[in-house]
């Protein structure tokens, strides 16, 4: 992973290189930053132009950031407390031959290639959780819908997207947009939430109908709800 300084912040990319003519940069939902340049491109030159759209580059990954999930502020050292899917994981930060993240014996392993520094765990771990928070979102998105089989709507559409006061929305035609927070919580709380927000496929409003249909869909949704404001209170 490559990086460069800007005023007080280091921006790390990712560098390819293709039979493209032009450099091209992207800003991925997980803050990442990868870098297409042309094969006959010099390394400074890449550079160059890499410094040229830092301001954008640093505005793309701050819009992107709202969209993850929102902890106490963090050191990102090792010995830290990060939350997963309603366990929780002690953090160990350690050096290795190249970059990445899992989950291994009951804890939370960032490996940094060449050197640790705050910014690099931190953006390593805000990938980590926006690809594993997809995932999950969309394979328990699948199993909520299945539970609608009576009910003739397609499987919506599933956004992730921080939200102030919820945990989700419903445009009540064809999206269900959920709060990144929620990952931090248990499957069936996340699938509480899934089924709270499908339901409006059916009634918009809340009203009687609305909670005879999410008590007949999920009978036990008042204690995942009970345990999520617990969990993200």
């Amino acid at each position: 992973m490559n990086k460069i300084q800007y005023g007080s912040q280091e921006i790390f990319y990712e560098l390819k290189r293709s039979n493209r003519k032009t450099l091209g940069i992207e800003v991925h939902p997980d803050s990442s930053v990868h870098i297409i340049a042309p094969n006959n491109s010099s390394f400074q030159d890449i550079e160059q132009k890499v410094e040229k759209r830092a301001k954008w580059i640093v505005k793309q990954q701050a819009y992107f950031e709202q969209f993850l999930p929102r902890t106490p502020k963090r050191n990102y050292v090792s010995g830290e407390t990060h939350h997963y899917l309603g366990k929780s994981y002690l953090l160990k930060v350690s050096l290795g031959s190249e970059n990445q993240v899992k989950l291994k014996a009951g804890k939370l392993e960032v490996v940094c290639k060449d050197e640790i520094k705050q910014e690099l765990v931190k953006k390593l771990l805000a990938h980590w959780y926006y690809s594993h928070a997809e995932k999950k979102f969309n394979s328990l998105a699948i199993e909520a819908h299945s539970r609608f089989k009576e009910y003739d709507f397609k499987m919506p559409t599933i956004e992730i997207r921080r939200m102030t006061k919820r945990w989700g929305s419903c445009n009540t035609i064809d999206k269900v947009v959920l709060n990144p927070e929620i990952i931090k919580a248990s499957s069936k709380c996340i699938e509480y939430v899934l089924v709270h927000e499908m339901c409006h496929l059916v009634v918009a409003n809340h009203n009687k109908e609305f909670y005879r249909t999410l008590d007949t869909i999920m009978p036990t949704w008042k204690k995942w709800k009970d345990k999520l404001e617990n969990k993200l209170s």
